[in-house]
């Protein structure tokens, strides 16, 4: 099988992934085309912490040839009930700006904006922080 997703990542790449998907606080999905079976995309949790918080931070992208044909909404929706039924997770939030546009259609509410939260390519960038829980997800 080929993706275009994978075709410009090196093996070295592709076995770092492999191996960051290894470790107990990440977890990482394929989204797959339904008709097909390619690969388009994936869905990542990260910084997951059990107990008394259970969160993790939502991040994905697709492949350019699958962009904007709803094919990640889908893929993602499915990624959220596996977060929240498989691995018990109670709240998930993305971690960029272009996350937010889906899942703002999927249901995650805007609950602040921090200034230069975070810093990014040398740069103090401000965040919004948006949010699910499991309460509002079933």
């Amino acid at each position: 099988m080929s993706s275009g997703l994978f075709l410009h990542s090196t093996s070295r790449s592709a076995t770092n992934y492999i191996n960051r998907c290894q470790n107990e606080d990440f977890e990482g999905l394929l989204i797959c085309h339904a008709d097909s079976a390619e690969i388009i995309g994936v869905a990542n949790f990260s910084q997951i912490f059990y107990r008394a918080f259970q969160n993790a931070y939502l991040g994905y992208y697709v492949d350019v040839n699958f962009s904007g044909q709803g094919l990640m909404s889908e893929g993602v929706r499915l990624a959220i009930d596996y977060a929240f039924c498989t691995l018990g997770l109670h709240r998930i939030q993305p971690q960029n700006r272009a996350s937010i546009h889906l899942v703002e259609r999927l249901g995650f509410t805007k609950e602040g904006f921090s200034r230069r939260y975070l810093k990014i390519n040398g740069e103090w960038r401000d965040h919004e922080r948006w949010a699910l829980t499991v309460e509002d997800w079933v």
